[in-house]
């Protein structure tokens, strides 16, 4: 199979034949299906058309196309070995880049390499692992009072957006934690419902206009911007973070202090960029783990009672640590495998500069791109009985049997996510705690979800615990 930008193919060639094209309905192709359920849209593609497909979405002359690239190999082609040629350009990043700043997540060329190298040293491995205690605290936050719980029930989807949200923040922010987790909450939702509607919408009028939903987004984005430049103010002025103990110990105070030779340091409008995304980034990916996690846990006993046999042999009463990772394989195969079920970014987008064939098709210079990893992370090819629930699909002999990209939750390639050990730690230390405090049975055993920025749970993830005296 011939990879990389096109520069010429011989006739006859499968690079000559059409990219395949889901069918839809006449004048509007597939945008109903997209709009309705985008993720099994996309299963349906690869499952009709195979592993690069073209799918349409408006009427004529708002029409919309998409070059989905589903294999393992293409993704990887797409988002590492050719990711110079797919760029970070649609019309759904712009948006992200409007509301939430031009952060790590959205910047492009070298406004994001200057970033990257200014972040890079506060994600090294020991930085992050310092964080361990953190979250450890935020998590006997959240838990306390679920011995309260109305019926022994909870929704661990909203109580792990909570959880990871004031996690990120007290890591962000250091002791000024609750005013910003307030705003975040309020805003936060406003704010996302926005980008998600103009990110797929065909044609939108300009943010300037004074319509009710570009006055509440407007409003919603003053707020947040204001709650953060007052703590970044704060820091600069005396250097302490409102409420903080010390500026060197938060996120916000290394930002702060990041600089470099060529790349100076940030400004005060840079530092806020960089905050929102993390902000959106840090929370909203890790909670989606957290809790489908648990939602997993709760209808599978057996690799529950598991999960926590190993708790118990390794951690005892002791709170869980940064060196407890490796300790804690299992577990960490529980998460993986969540992630794999449930990706917190279920699709990933790009834009082509340049012709290029992936899989023995051409992709037009200028497409919309995306790879899929809802759709690559059920391939059979790789994941047999995919639908299953299986942590065993992650032992080290079975991940050194499959391509890299059949699983890539964290993205890949040099835009891969610089917070995926974080993610990590925070996930593995939460879902430590919690297991170890309660015992958990699935109410809601059938959860819908559904494509925003991250992937969302289309109602509620409701489990009924009981305490186990831990």
């Amino acid at each position: 199979m011939t990879v990389g930008t096109r520069t010429g193919s011989k006739s006859g060639s499968r690079s000559d034949a059409e990219v395949p094209t889901l069918s839809g309905v006449p004048l509007l192709g597939s945008l109903f299906d997209l709009t309705t359920d985008s993720l099994g849209t996309y299963l349906r593609a690869q499952r009709r058309h195979g592993d690069v497909v073209r799918i349409t979405a408006g009427p004529p002359g708002l029409r919309a196309e998409l070059y989905c690239v589903f294999s393992a190999e293409g993704a990887q082609q797409v988002l590492a070995s050719d990711s110079a040629n797919f760029r970070k350009d649609n019309a759904f990043y712009q948006e992200i880049r409007d509301s939430f700043g031009n952060g790590l997540l959205t910047s492009q060329d070298e406004d994001y390499l200057r970033q990257r190298r200014l972040v890079q040293p506060l994600f090294t491995k020991r930085r992050v692992d310092g964080y361990a205690g953190a979250v450890a605290a935020e998590t006997r936050t959240v838990v306390a009072g679920w011995d309260r719980a109305p019926g022994g029930v909870v929704d661990v989807g909203e109580e792990m957006m909570r959880l990871a949200l004031r996690a990120v923040a007290r890591i962000l922010f250091g002791t000024d934690v609750e005013a910003t987790v307030d705003v975040v909450d309020r805003c936060f939702p406003v704010i996302t419902e926005y980008v998600l509607r103009r990110g797929y919408s065909p044609a939108n009028i300009p943010r300037s206009w004074p319509t009710p939903g570009n006055k509440r987004a407007a409003a919603a984005m003053d707020e947040l911007y204001a709650a953060c430049d007052t703590i970044i103010a704060a820091r600069r002025g005396d250097g302490t973070a409102a409420g903080g103990d010390d500026p060197g110990e938060d996120l916000l105070g290394l930002l702060a202090a990041a600089s470099g030779t060529d790349d100076g340091e940030f400004d005060a409008a840079e530092l806020r960029d960089q905050v929102l995304i993390f902000l959106l980034a840090g929370h909203e990916t890790t909670a989606t783990s957290l809790a489908f996690s648990l939602h997993l846990l709760a209808r599978h006993p057996e690799q529950q009672a598991q999960a926590r046999e190993e708790l118990s042999r390794v951690l005892g009463d002791r709170t869980p640590q940064a060196a407890d990772l490796d300790r804690l394989p299992y577990l960490t195969r529980v998460l993986k495998e969540a992630m794999r079920l449930y990706p917190a970014a279920p699709v990933i987008g790009r834009s082509a500069v340049a012709a290029t064939e992936v899989g023995g098709l051409t992709i037009p210079a200028g497409a919309n791109v995306i790879v899929a990893p809802w759709v690559t992370h059920r391939d059979p090819r790789h994941w047999p009985d995919p639908d299953r629930f299986d942590p065993e699909r992650f032992t080290a002999e079975a991940e050194a049997g499959r391509p890299r990209y059949a699983w890539f939750p964290f993205g890949g390639g040099p835009r891969a996510c610089i917070g995926q050990h974080f993610s990590m730690l925070e996930s593995v230390i939460a879902l430590a705690m919690i297991l170890r405090a309660y015992e958990f049975e699935a109410v809601d055993t059938d959860v819908p979800v559904t494509a925003g920025i991250t992937l969302q749970a289309h109602g509620p993830v409701r489990c009924r615990i009981r305490g186990t005296g831990r």
